[in-house]
């Protein structure tokens, strides 16, 4: 399958501006085969704290338009956004994952952002979440989920792509680098992580969005003098490869 992670600018809180913004890089994307498309965390807006003024009832603005893109395109599309189910006091950081057919899936960031207080701002969710988007089991995950190894090491076995979409600052970008291959080299998987670029909330970000396969080998990066531009990374993922690497160096098996 090939999958496409899109590095871009979000305009500060202002959803309508930022759909402007990114929708010619998804239609670049489709344009060339990618069957997945990945936008960043808190896509449409940032990721403020501002609740009161950026959360979005279930299946508003945001998500509506992952849809109509998956639908337009015939593509998936995932992203995260703020969401509040009916009757919440908090929303949730939401990992939306639409297909072409219109279906949806959702993941909760299970590790809220304390640092920035975002667990005072945000519920944090209880549940993993995998999808088999056309033969690939993938498996999805928000920014600092990705501090957690242990969250990743559950669902090995049954994935061969992890999702990983942030807003993760230029000042913390080694982690966010190494990291990423990390999670590939120890769960034998393909990584997906795509981050933002600019300036919001105070904050520069940089991108360092990059595209790791089982054996932790980078197949796509938008790094050095050009990470903190946008762009759309483009590379092709085989769930044979995982399948191959894990019977060649059958590291899962000895876990205890």
């Amino acid at each position: 399958m090939r999958v496409a992670a899109i590095q871009h600018d979000i305009a500060w809180e202002d959803p309508r501006a930022t759909f402007v913004h990114v929708e010619p890089m998804i239609e670049q994307a489709a344009a060339e085969g990618a069957r997945l498309v990945v936008l960043t965390e808190m896509f449409s807006t940032g990721f403020s704290m501002d609740t009161e003024s950026i959360a979005e009832p279930v299946d508003g603005p945001s998500t509506r338009f992952l849809v109509e893109q998956a639908r337009r395109l015939g593509v998936w599309m995932a992203a995260s956004l703020p969401e509040r189910p009916e009757g919440q006091a908090l929303p949730y950081n939401r990992l939306v994952l639409a297909g072409p057919d219109g279906t949806t899936h959702r993941y909760a960031k299970i590790h809220p952002f304390s640092y920035a207080r975002e667990h005072e701002r945000f519920a944090a969710g209880d549940a993993h979440v995998t999808v088999e988007v056309e033969g690939v089991r993938v498996s999805l995950f928000v920014c600092y989920d990705l501090r957690f190894a242990d969250e990743f090491w559950a669902l090995a076995h049954d994935t061969d792509c992890y999702l990983v979409v942030a807003n993760w600052p230029e000042n913390r970008r080694e982690h966010w680098r190494a990291l990423l291959v990390a999670r590939a080299i120890e769960n034998q998987a393909y990584v997906i992580g795509v981050n933002r670029v600019g300036e919001g909330g105070g904050l520069d970000y940089v991108g360092d969005s990059r595209i790791v396969d089982p054996l932790g080998v980078v197949l796509a990066e938008a790094t050095g003098e050009a990470g903190g531009e946008e762009a759309v990374l483009i590379a092709d993922i085989e769930p044979a490869r995982v399948a191959e690497v894990r019977t060649e160096f059958p590291f899962l098996a000895d876990r205890r």
